[in-house]
């Protein structure tokens, strides 16, 4: 007997754990006795303590057959080899055991067979479980390493078998003749040749050793004729074991073995390549792992090649893998040193040659999809004779391991079967039929995601939306020409939609791209994307690159559909909101004139598009300070929104909020809180908690308890939307220099200076150099932090703020705008402070006739003025 079987047997007999056994096996091994405990743990990869935890039962477990461990509190490895190496030399074997007869093939190095252990203890119990015959059926697709896993705990568990451990291979000659050569080759007993074989193989049974034993069935393939008929009856000495690619019901007991963890493959493919090799490429030692979906076939396929390949990088390896994949000769052919027989493909032939035609096309069609679930539904299926054909091609996919269900309805494939698939597919004559079929059904999906998607239908979406991303980044030359905008389009829509922007652009700009290489650049499409990129642009601040896009497709629109078109409206509405936002008022106005009068002629007025017209046309009244004008717009978008769409729509929620808008501005607050409140409850319920529309709606509810001085509610609703807003649209971006500055008013509001002073510079500071100082929302910004310096008496560092906000304000928005008036006002309140009363008594004039005529004589802000300017008189010349 060999010195490692030899300890693989004491392991078994004193029932050490599989994690036990590793470090048990690797401390005893004569080329590691003189190294350290930590240098022990080094080849385990694990830390020292651990190793110490899972040696310190060995020694428990030893000592009652080696009394002096149980004495000794150090020098206990030494004591233990000792022991060892003296029964091992028989020295202490003074009763010579029973040779325990057995067939079983060898085994791998156990340092080779690795992430396993938690299966081989499960397999143990199952088998040991059973009152009568124990039936165990280690499952799973080619290549897991069945075969294997049972080598293995047939050899570590041999000593609980001592009636003999008979490995039958079921593929091969009849199990029973097996049988029988088994028995006159181990116990000498010959079956009389003039009885039936299966009365011979009765008589084995009732002739076998004394003792559990243990039927090994390797390969199972048909149940009925390989397994059942030799099973022996009414004897629970006997433990049956079977290996299978099959998946029985639930009558029989399974173990279904998958692939291994990562860290396992990991580790296997370093015991085959070397750990020093693997260093220098660890990032790409795991993506080959990924890759080949830590199948272990695969892993001791790549892991020897490379072997002998000593310079051949691991990076030059996977993009030849990537590139040839199964048909690489790293997984073509079984290594003459592997038990394993077959390269990977050859394996999981195996079992594509078990299917019918059903099943082939069906796992055909599935390689289409992405690598991830899979939805499979078959109960909308009208006819019936489909839907049976169906359900029983992903029943015999299920059964061979073929296919993995996740759970009701979701299905999915192994990376390699996925290859191999693709490959069959690739090779027969109707690929192109079967790609072009799902390429269209994807499109059809794609078709349904709106540009402002729910998050009911983002839930609906989700488990698609990879299958999709796969038809637009593999299978375009499959879709028709008419149809190729709308993949992109919809993938960009989905993660916009949920403000995830990052996400959003590459499928933006490849829709441009592709459009124009298939289409030409003179394609209403390609106006199209233009003007879908630049909306993304707009929405992350990026208003200097959507600018040129907006005008393109503008451009583009009128000379290819006429200026007659709805296309051309929704084109002149694009641009206009890029001028309101970056301040340029005078020039947004005509364009969104221009749009509505277009929309309501070419759509009729009872038209969505009409709606959001007439709301941006409100939005650029309220900002320019044309509040009569605004209301009866916001108002009327607001009907139709809600007649048109329904309630319940993400569109209605934006209305609701810019009317509240309106309302906060005139000072109606108590109009103001119940329709914020709406749009926020309805944008969470639509949109879900984490949508950057939901910032906006708590920033806006936030400024409104400001407004009215309730502060402790303000303030949570402040630090929501931003951190919202940081996390969704990053730091870089316009809405979050306005969360910083209105959380910084807050701060200044109630006394808390020394916050606020550095928010408002984060703020002006993203405000400049995202929007540039020339931005009507700058010059806000510049008047804040001179207010917080004019509190704090610091009022040479307040002037020139405020006077370049009072400048900014004038130019941009013109003279007869409330944030002149309130520029006006926070300068003559700096020259009061200052005692230059000649200087602030005009300001204070001009800024009150200005309220006076833009928001009433009742509005707060005109009776703030007002205020300011009594107790400016009161005082000068008291």
């Amino acid at each position: 007997m060999q010195w490692d079987e030899f300890l693989r047997q004491e392991a078994a007999t004193h029932e050490l754990s599989p994690e036990q056994t590793a470090a048990f096996l690797v401390r005893v091994q004569a080329e590691n006795s003189d190294k350290s405990e930590q240098e022990i743990a080094n080849l385990l990869e694990i830390e020292l303590s651990a190793f110490k935890k899972r040696m310190s039962p060995v020694y428990s477990k030893f000592a009652e057959s080696c009394p002096e461990l149980a004495k000794r509190q150090r020098r206990k490895f030494e004591t233990l080899k000792a022991y060892l190496t003296a029964k091992y030399n028989g020295v202490s074997d003074t009763q010579p055991k029973k040779e325990i007869q057995h067939n079983i093939p060898p085994a791998v190095p156990w340092e080779r067979f690795v992430g396993r252990e938690a299966e081989l203890q499960r397999l143990h119990e199952m088998i040991q479980q059973s009152q009568q015959v124990a039936i165990v059926a280690v499952a799973g697709m080619g290549g897991v390493g069945k075969t294997e896993l049972a080598t293995q705990y047939a050899q570590q568990n041999l000593q609980k078998y001592p009636g003999g451990v008979c490995w039958l291979s079921a593929p091969g000659i009849d199990v029973g003749i097996q049988i029988l050569r088994f028995a006159e080759a181990k116990f000498k007993f010959i079956a009389p040749d003039d009885r039936e074989l299966l009365d011979r193989v009765k008589l084995c049974w009732d002739r076998w050793d004394a003792g559990d034993v243990l039927l090994v069935f390797d390969d199972v393939t048909d149940y009925k004729t390989q397994v059942k008929l030799y099973i022996p009856a009414n004897s629970s000495k006997f433990k049956t074991l079977l290996t299978t690619r099959l998946g029985f019901d639930r009558t029989l007991p399974q173990l279904s073995l998958g692939v291994l963890k990562p860290l396992a493959a990991m580790k296997l493919l370093k015991s085959l390549v070397g750990r020093e090799r693997l260093k220098n490429e660890p990032l790409v030692a795991r993506k080959i792992c990924k890759f080949l979906g830590y199948l272990p076939l695969a892993l001791e396929l790549v892991g020897r090649y490379l072997d002998t390949m000593p310079d051949l990088s691991l990076q030059t390896l996977l993009k030849r893998l990537e590139k040839k994949r199964l048909e690489h000769e790293a997984m073509a052919e079984a290594n003459p040193l592997m038990r394993y027989e077959y390269g990977v493909a050859e394996a999981f032939d195996l079992s594509w040659d078990q299917l019918d035609e059903n099943a082939k096309n069906l796992g055909c069609s599935l390689s289409l999809y992405a690598l991830a679930d899979i939805p499979l539904v078959v109960e909308g299926m009208e006819d019936d004779e489909q839907r049976e054909i169906r359900e029983k091609a992903i029943a015999d996919l299920l059964k061979l391991h073929l296919l993995q269900r996740q759970s009701q309805g979701i299905y999915r494939l192994h990376p390699l079967i996925r290859q191999y698939f693709q490959m069959k597919l690739d090779k027969s004559t109707n690929a192109d039929e079967v790609k072009t079929d799902f390429a269209a059904q994807m499109v059809e999906i794609a078709k349904q995601i709106p540009q402002q998607p729910t998050r009911d239908l983002i839930q609906q979406f989700t488990p698609l939306i990879f299958h999709l991303a796969e038809v637009a980044n593999h299978l375009t030359a499959f879709i028709k020409d008419e149809d190729l905008i709308w993949a992109f389009t919809r993938l960009g829509f989905f993660y916009e939609g949920q403000g995830l922007y990052k996400e959003a652009k590459p499928w933006l700009r490849q829709c441009l791209e592709s459009i124009k290489h298939r289409l030409g650049a003179e394609h209403p499409h390609v106006a199209t994307s233009l003007n879908n990129l630049a909306l993304l642009y707009e929405s992350t601040g990026r208003y200097s690159e959507a600018e040129p896009l907006y005008l393109q497709a503008l451009e583009l629109f009128q000379r290819l559909l006429g200026k007659e078109h709805p296309q051309v409206a929704s084109s002149l509405n694009n641009l206009a909101g890029l001028y309101r936002a970056t301040g340029r008022y005078s020039e947004a106005e005509p364009l969104y004139l221009q749009a509505l009068e277009l929309c309501q002629r070419l759509l009729g007025k009872e038209h969505p598009q009409v709606a959001t017209s007439l709301n941006n046309l409100a939005e650029l009244y309220r900002a320019t300070g044309r509040y009569s004008e605004a209301e009866p717009l916001y108002l009327q978008a607001l009907e139709l929104c809600q007649r048109l769409l329904g309630k319940e729509h993400p569109q209605v929620a934006t209305s609701l909020n810019n009317l509240a808008l309106l309302y906060e501005s005139t000072g109606r607050y108590s109009e103001a809180e119940p329709l914020y409140l709406q749009a926020l409850a309805l944008r969470q319920r639509l949109l879900g908690k984490e949508h950057p529309d939901v910032a906006t709606s708590l920033n806006n509810l936030a400024a409104l308890y400001e407004s009215t001085g309730r502060y402790s509610e303000a303030e949570p609703l402040y630090l929501q939307a931003l951190a919202l807003r940081q996390r969704l649209l990053g730091k870089e971006h316009p809405d979050v220099a306005t969360s910083l500055n209105n959380l910084a008013a807050l701060y200044e509001s109630t006394g808390r200076y020394s916050e606020a002073e550095p928010l408002y510079l984060q703020a002006l500071e993203l405000f400049q150099h995202l929007l540039g100082k020339e931005h009507p929302d700058v010059a806000p910004s510049l008047n804040n932090l001179a207010g917080l310096y004019k509190v704090t008496g610091r009022y040479s560092e307040a002037e020139p703020l405020y006077q370049q906000a009072l400048e900014f304000t004038q130019r941009l928005l013109g003279a007869e705008h409330r944030h002149v008036a309130t520029s006006l006002n926070n300068l003559a309140l700096l020259y009061e402070s200052t005692g230059r009363y000649s200087e602030a008594e005009p300001l204070y004039q001009q800024a009150l006739a200005i309220c006076e005529r833009t928001l009433g004589v009742g509005h707060p802000n005109t009776m703030t003025v007002r205020g300011n300017y009594a107790k400016f008189l009161r005082e000068s010349y008291r």
